[in-house]
């Protein structure tokens, strides 16, 4: 099949382009009716897609995947918090403007009060200054207790100021408290982002320094974690479950995981150990392996080898860890 589209149109026939002319001395071309067709070209498929580079687009989107999901947290954070505050705002106006509303009453009774009390002070003294012996000690008593009903209004008066400024104050608090929630809530988003660029960072630099081995049943190449950062970084990658042991030599095996070790000899000088590993009620010894060497095994849970990976050996003890694929099933 050719790439390049039929110059003939298909909407109806159409008689073929007339030649240029031939030179005098040779006859005209003659077609059979049908225009000329192009030559078909060759197809070259595209080149396979490196694995290595399949796997670093995995990890970053994975990562940018959890940055967005952390970012989209925080900012519903910083909006619940903002919500917050408008309703704590919204209130607190509601209560300001009840209590300016009491205390504009409370003022007004309180003047009425005091108007009335003066004109009954004045009433007084004037019955005082015009009455004699008993009735004038009467009205000077009278005088007495309005004075001191008149100081105690006033009282009354200073104290609800004096508790509106107080409320007032508690408002402009918890608005103060907002803001600084607000600020804080917006320095943990940015701090949030510059650690999870930072853990990004690290991550593709681990999975870009993790070693590679060829494995010894389907002789594909496979990562290795020689230390406890690298074996984090392939955690990350989420494609395989670790389980990791420190076995001493003795006389039982010990069960890691779905399997059983038993440490037969360990040379911290030469970098060697010997077990025997058991799996499915079948036990094979391992001998004379080295630090950091892909072991690789089957079981009847799953289509995938098992890898086993032991990075320190000292004497008469092995340190390592166990590689299970993620998805365990019955094998045909």
């Amino acid at each position: 099949m050719s790439i390049f589209p039929n110059p003939s149109p298909t909407s109806g026939p159409q008689q073929p382009a007339t030649p240029p002319p031939p030179p005098p001395a040779a006859p005209p071309p003659q077609y059979s009716g049908a225009a000329p067709q192009y030559a078909p070209q060759p197809y070259y498929a595209p080149p396979p897609a490196e694995s290595g580079s399949a796997w670093k687009t995995i990890v970053l989107f994975v990562a940018v995947i959890a940055l967005i999901g952390a970012t989209a947290y925080l900012y519903m954070q910083l909006d619940a918090v903002k919500k917050d505050l408008a309703k704590a705002n919204d209130a607190a106006q509601t209560r300001l403007d009840k209590l300016e509303e009491a205390t504009s009453v409370t003022t007004r009774s309180n003047r009425r009060t005091v108007e009335e009390l003066r004109d009954q002070l004045e009433r007084a003294r004037r019955q005082a200054s015009l009455a004699a012996g008993q009735a004038k000690e009467e009205a000077l008593k009278k005088v007495d207790e309005t004075r001191a009903q008149l100081e105690a209004a006033q009282q009354r008066a200073e104290k609800a100021q004096a508790e509106l400024k107080s409320d007032l104050s508690q408002v402009k608090d918890a608005t103060d408290s907002a803001n600084t929630k607000i600020a804080q809530v917006g320095s943990d988003v940015t701090t949030v982002k510059g650690d999870v660029a930072a853990t990004r960072s690290e991550l593709e630099k681990t999975v870009a320094e993790l070693k590679r081995a060829t494995g010894e049943l389907d002789g594909h190449s496979v990562l290795i974690a020689t230390n406890g950062k690298e074996l984090a970084a392939l955690r990350a990658l989420g494609e395989r479950n670790f389980v990791e042991f420190t076995i001493h030599k003795a006389k039982q095996s010990q069960r890691v995981g779905d399997v059983s070790i038993l440490l037969k000899n360990a040379d911290p000088k030469k970098n060697r150990y010997t077990i025997e590993l058991t799996a499915d009620d079948k036990t094979v010894e391992k001998k004379d392996r080295n630090v950091n060497e892909p072991v690789q095994f089957m079981t009847s849970k799953a289509k995938q080898p098992y890898e086993l990976v032991v990075n320190d050996i000292k004497k008469d003890t092995i340190a390592g860890y166990v590689s299970v694929p993620k998805v365990l099933n019955t094998r045909n």
